[in-house]
């Protein structure tokens, strides 16, 4: 039976609403919002080319989504809790929708950058609401099993297919595809939220939001991202470094200031982390998220720039890494009966440094089967093996109305951890690289990048080791 059909059997909710149709728009969002981290990292070498970005401000298309989408995940939950999540939802499905169409019209560098991260607000907005609109309409029972079922499956097919999907359109029908296919999902998971998705209980207003905190997070973390991408022109001990380092510093030390003081709800508390799992998850989390986000850009430009493979074959070659992460993920659902989540997070974290560091082998003159196929198994697998279990270590011991922050500082230690790892190892890549940019040198600094990635995991695994506790003890009440 499938969940449509089990939600029938069981009747609209009490708004007449039937719960299926939340569970459509929530489905369409999450497969939109996930598309796009990884959709237009095939087509960067010919967005590069068609707009004029140089070699390490490429990487900005990529920064402009992740900080905006972390930094500002938090402030989204908080905002739908507060003025209704259905209108947040909206809101963002709008924003989201409109900022992609400009961005498919970018004609500079800047544009496009800037339609990214009005992207990522978009879809800060949007993805708590979301998933705080599914765990509404399904309260308990097999069909909350199956809804998050389809919810998970949405999350890591649009991550998966991004690389296929944009691989296909930029080679078939242009870069700016990659923009514009955002469009059509926003309009029908708009259509889907009017029509189907109920207006929920009148929205809490015992605190106003902590907006000043989600700026001082967000500007932090941009400027600490700049700092480190700047090194290229000028040197980690030049005042233009130093002074933006300490910005970002100063900037980020009164977030935790404005956090521990403000009078309004608070982004996080702090006190948050006092619990290992909830502090181990995100650390690894972290990692995690660096490595994989660079691994993803790295692996991309090796294809089409070392190898000269088109956009399209190239997406084509990141199918077994998508299927081994599904494998990967079914194999962690099995064992997790057996084994304690740290367990499955060391193995995972082990497996994907594994197949790195085999990526980190690659040659100018390599191939599919030799350079891409066999590490893209290993990884892919490790990485699937890694996702469920992280997500219920960071609510391990959460009190129930803590979990979707907890939920919602996991997403963002994830997008920030994408953001400054690519920000530091496509830095390091380009210095390998050096200033003659040919097959060779360019297949050096990749390479040298994909090692990076690999001591990340192990400094996740080290992690997962030393700060979590080796079972997981029952949520607080």
């Amino acid at each position: 039976m499938s969940i449509s059909e089990h939600v029938r059997k069981e009747g609209a909710d009490a708004s007449g609403v039937r719960p299926g149709r939340t569970l459509a728009a929530v489905a369409v969002v999450q497969f939109m919002v996930s598309l796009d981290l990884s959709v237009v990292n095939v087509g960067l070498p010919r967005i590069a080319a068609a707009l004029g970005f140089t070699e390490v401000g490429l990487t900005w298309v990529i920064h402009a989504y992740a900080l905006t989408f972390g930094g500002l995940l938090l402030l989204g939950g908080k905002a739908a809790d507060r003025y209704g999540r259905k209108r947040v939802l909206l809101f963002g499905l709008g924003l989201f929708g409109l900022a992609s169409l400009l961005g498919g019209f970018a004609q500079t560098p800047g544009q496009l950058v800037a339609a990214r991260a009005a992207q990522g607000v978009g879809a800060a907005a949007l993805a708590p609401a979301a998933l705080a609109l599914l765990t509404t309409a399904f309260p308990g029972g097999r069909a909350r099993v199956r809804a998050f079922g389809v919810w998970s499956a949405m999350n890591a097919a649009g991550g998966a297919l991004g690389v296929l999907i944009g691989g296909l359109l930029t080679e078939y029908a242009g870069w700016r595809w990659v923009m514009f296919v955002n469009v059509p999902m926003a309009a029908a998971a708009l259509l889907l939220a009017l029509r189907g998705v109920p207006a929920g209980p009148p929205p809490a207003r015992a605190g106003r939001p902590d907006a000043a905190g989600a700026v001082l997070a967000t500007a932090g973390m941009t400027l600490l991202v700049l700092g480190v991408v700047r090194t290229e022109q000028y040197a980690w001990t030049s005042p233009v470094t130093l002074v933006t380092l300490a910005a970002a510093a100063v900037l980020l030390a009164a977030f935790v200031q404005v956090e521990r003081t403000t009078t309004r709800e608070p982004l996080v508390r702090l006190g948050l982390f006092a619990n290992r799992s909830v502090a181990g998850a995100n650390a690894y989390n972290l990692m995690v998220g660096a490595a994989m986000a660079s691994a993803f850009y790295f692996m991309s430009l090796y294809l089409q720039r070392v190898l000269g493979i088109g956009p399209a074959p190239a997406g084509v070659m990141f199918l077994p890494f998508a299927l081994a992460v599904v494998a990967g993920s079914v194999l962690a659902v099995r064992l997790g009966h057996r084994h304690a989540p740290r367990t499955l997070l060391v193995a995972g974290g082990l497996l994907t440094a594994t197949g790195f560091a085999w990526f980190g082998l690659i040659s100018p003159d390599g191939g599919f089967a030799a350079d891409v196929l066999g590490p893209s198994i290993v990884a892919g697998a490790g990485f699937g093996l890694c996702l469920g279990p992280v997500v219920s270590t960071a609510t391990a011991g959460v009190a129930s109305h803590e979990t979707g922050v907890a939920s919602g500082l996991l997403n963002s230690s994830r997008q920030i951890g994408a953001s400054l790892g690519l920000a530091a190892l496509g830095t390091a890549a380009h210095h390998r690289t050096g200033a003659h940019a040919t097959p060779e040198t360019l297949n050096d600094g990749y390479a040298f990048g994909l090692v990076l990635c690999a001591t990340l995991l192990l400094a996740a695994v080290l992690i997962a080791l030393t700060v979590l506790p080796r079972r997981n003890g029952p949520p607080a009440g």
